[in-house]
Formats: structure tokens, sequence, C-alpha cells
């Protein structure tokens, strides 16, 4: 895929306020494979990059606020979960739950979390936003102009010690 300057039919986002600017050029696609995107270019060469840098950078930052227990949906951990396990795998995967698209000069992020019971979810959002375009804004030069969060459930306490019945203590002797 070749890169070029302006605006292309059908590159920008269809429900952003800024449809008339020709600087934006966010893609459609949501994927990780996306080939590197322009940060910097100079007299003495240009920077690139990838979509998948912008998605482990939003990721780690994400899971950086207390109150955020896990990252993605049911389906998504249990892939990771699998990965995890595989010899010579990824590894843990810090890309889960996150989507990003990615285009020369913005970043726009998909977050799906789950949250601790107990913690207020309107402050919870708004520091992991805030985390978020605070850490892609200065890793990257990339201007976060949105970072959606989908809260997908909470946590429960009592939930650690599931399928463990020596790890509570009996009530009763």
């Amino acid at each position: 895929m070749t890169q070029t300057s302006g605006a292309s039919a059908g590159a920008s986002r269809a429900d952003s306020e800024q449809t008339s600017q020709a600087a934006t050029n966010i893609p459609e696609t949501r994927s990780g494979d996306a080939p590197a995107r322009l940060a910097d270019e100079t007299s003495q060469g240009k920077t690139t990059i990838a979509a998948s840098v912008v998605q482990k950078i939003a990721g780690i930052a994400a899971r950086e606020i207390s109150g955020v227990y896990a990252m993605g949906g049911g389906v998504s951990r249990a892939f990771g979960a699998l990965r995890e396990r595989i010899p010579g795998g990824s590894g843990t995967s810090n890309v889960s739950g996150v989507q990003v698209e990615v285009g020369e000069k913005q970043a726009a992020i998909d977050l799906d979390i789950i949250v601790e019971y107990g913690v207020s979810i309107v402050d919870l959002a708004r520091a992991v936003r805030r985390n978020v375009i605070n850490s892609v804004e200065r890793m990257c030069g990339l201007e976060a102009t949105e970072v959606n969060i989908a809260v997908n459930d909470i946590h429960l306490p009592s939930e650690e010690g599931e399928g463990s019945e020596n790890s509570t203590p009996s009530r009763v002797e």
C-alpha cells in the first residue's frame, strides 16, 4: 500500500466531525498488521510507527491505572490465555482488548476493559483515557483523536477463588 498525502475517498472516518480536514487520514481497517505510518519526516530521513506499536502502548497505558482488572472481552481473554501456554508463542499479549486506527499524524483507539468492583467507572474511564492519550502522544508523536472505552464486565472479589475449594476456609468445623 502506498501512502499518499491528502484525503482519499473512503479513508476518513464517516462519523468524524473533522471530515473536511484533508490531513485526517485514518484508515477504515483495524488490523494490527497494518503498514507502518509516518510519524516524523525530516531532511535527514523519516520515522514510521507500526499500528501494533501504538496498540501495545495503549494497552500498557490502560493497565497502568488502578481499577482496571483486565483487558478484552471473554473470548479475547480466552485466546490470550491459550497463546501464553503455547511454547514459543507470543507470550503475554499487550493488545487484547485494544483496537487502533492509525493515520499519518493521528490515531483513534478503542479499549475493552473489565473493572474491579467498587471503583467509580466514570473516574476510571477518565483516568484511563488521559493516560492512554498522554502515552501515545508522548511516545509516538501522534495526536490521539479519540479513545473509546467499553466496560464489558466487572470483577468481583469472590471470583478470584472460583474453582478452588481449599482457598477459602470453611465457616463450620
